[in-house]
């Protein structure tokens, strides 16, 4: 709905705090970085949008500490974020939810980056990467822009 877009038209991949992790092969199962590299190697994806949002439990939990009932997984997922949550807690108190949020599609952003076939698409101007927040209280979409800064954009510029 975000984006109007047809079913088909989007592959999309969520998780908790929606974060994209750093590249890592190893042994251990990846399901994330497994659908990132099935996106850009398999289905040539030609944009990637990591779309943070407003009241967003997992970054709640980064900040707070993830809650005892889903303790097994989910603290050491947004784990993943801690840089993202060292930035932010620089901001005063009642901001640091937001901040965080902005941070974390930031270092997704990066993580991204360290994927080196990510990073030779986006050379070859085969890939595009795009960084934006959903408010979802007031219904702004903003887009990270190159000055590193969030902004509300307008329907027909969406990604």
């Amino acid at each position: 709905m975000v984006f109007n877009a047809a079913p088909g038209e989007l592959f999309v991949i969520r998780n908790v705090a929606n974060l994209a992790p750093p590249y890592g092969p190893d042994d251990r199962p990846h399901g994330i970085s497994a659908a990132i590299e099935f996106a850009v190697r398999g289905l040539r994806v030609r944009e990637i949008v990591v779309l943070g949002h407003a009241m967003c439990g997992g970054i709640k939990a980064l900040l707070q500490g993830a809650p005892a009932e889903v303790s097994d997984f989910v603290g050491t997922w947004v784990r993943l974020a801690e840089p993202a949550r060292q930035r932010a807690i620089l901001a005063p108190p009642d901001e640091q939810q937001d901040a965080c949020e902005h941070e974390s599609v930031r270092l997704s952003l990066a993580n991204l980056l360290t994927f080196p076939w990510i990073k030779d698409a986006i050379e070859a101007g085969d890939l595009r990467l795009y960084g934006c927040f959903f408010d979802i209280r007031s219904g702004i979409l903003e887009r990270l822009g190159d000055d590193g800064t969030f902004r509300p954009i307008a329907d027909e510029e969406r990604p």
